[in-house]
């Protein structure tokens, strides 16, 4: 029996510029800057991918992040989950969720995921070129935790059994972890909540396990997709290898069938621990990676509907309030994997979503 759950949209705050990205890439910098550059790099790939309906927008801008949360909500999206950078009181690209905080504009749901990531020159291909780096040994969570609960408190914010959804990314990252779980939790309720529901990451290059996952006390995991796991296992051998985001050895891209990506997904075991399913329209890294890059191109909405009508049944084992999808990405541009309109496939990925969501309930 399908269940309609609530389905939440990573979401990018990087569409605007900030001093630290100006020092690091240039004056004026944003997404926008790799994603209008990119090209095809062979007969039939589509690049660029160019905004349709908001166009090259400046996430500055109320009226931007208000149109983008009615083109999200007119569609069956019910949230937001907004990408956070802190490095130990130190935030970046902060401006956009603080102002739809301070504000209490656009009236939509939303969360929080924590991008506990170093920042590096990664898009330059050089990983070990750290810009600014994780401190988990003078990590405070009293700290963090006293920051976050202004968004925890927010009517807007999206709960669990009345407890502030948040994610790790990078969980498998954090010295012990389990401790530092444990501190948040009695931070959360010190601070006024009844907990945090907590929640990691999973991909298969830096994921818990689900025997780690349940000792460490995590509720659930998210099923980040695309996958490495998930990707045909081919090698392409040249004399000056590089190594893809995914693990695979390429000179040039490869193209991989969305059709037979998703559908390893979609016949893939349950979990063993308590797992929200994550879906994706398109993948394409080219904007960022330049020349390690991985495809997965679709422009067949249909094949996108099914791949969000099989999430659904991933989670109808679930209580109620656990019934939650994930889209990988409102408005990931240099990944060409966005829910926002391009001007090749306009709403049809949106509109794909709103015909699961408005179809017959059980």
């Amino acid at each position: 029996m399908a269940v309609f759950p609530r389905f939440l949209a990573f979401y990018l705050p990087q569409f605007h510029p900030v001093p630290e990205n100006d020092a690091w890439w240039g004056k004026g910098f944003t997404e926008w800057t790799n994603v209008a550059k990119a090209q095809p790099m062979s007969k039939g790939h589509y690049q660029p991918h160019l905004p349709a309906d908001l166009g090259f927008y400046d996430l500055r801008l109320e009226e931007t992040r208000i149109a983008q949360a009615e083109l999200a909500k007119a569609h069956g999206i019910h949230g937001f989950c907004y990408y956070h950078y802190w490095f130990n009181g130190k935030m970046l690209l902060e401006r956009p969720f603080n102002e739809v905080l301070d504000s209490r504009k656009p009236d939509f749901p939303f969360c929080l995921c924590w991008a506990n990531e170093n920042w590096t020159r990664t898009w330059d291909g050089l990983s070990t070129n750290t810009l600014i780096g994780q401190d988990y040994k003078n990590y405070q969570v009293e700290e963090h935790f006293e920051w976050l609960a202004n968004a925890f408190s927010d009517p807007r914010y999206i709960k669990i059994n009345e407890k502030p959804l948040f994610l790790i990314y990078r969980a498998d990252q954090i010295p012990q972890l389990g401790t530092v779980i444990e501190k948040m939790r009695k931070t959360s309720q010190r601070l006024g909540f009844k907990d945090i529901y907590l929640c990691a990451v999973k991909n298969t290059q830096f994921s818990l396990t689900d025997k780690e996952a349940i000792g460490f006390g995590l509720d659930a995991l998210i099923d980040f997709q695309p996958s490495a796991r998930q990707l045909p296992q081919r090698t392409i051998k040249t004399p000056a290898p590089i190594l893809s985001l995914y693990g695979l050895w390429r000179k040039k891209s490869v193209p991989i069938g969305y059709k037979e990506f998703i559908q390893k997904i979609i016949n893939a075991p349950l979990p063993e621990m308590k797992t929200f399913p994550c879906v994706f329209p398109s993948w394409d890294n080219t904007a960022r990676r330049k020349t390690s890059v991985t495809i997965i191109q679709n422009t067949d909405a249909n094949l996108f509907k099914r791949f969000l009508a099989s999430a659904t049944t991933k989670i109808e084992h679930y209580p109620e309030q656990e019934h939650i999808v994930f889209i990988n990405a409102w408005n990931e541009w240099a990944e060409g994997c966005h829910m926002e309109p391009d001007l090749k496939n306009g709403h049809n990925f949106l509109l794909a979503l709103k015909s699961v969501v408005d179809g017959p309930r059980p």
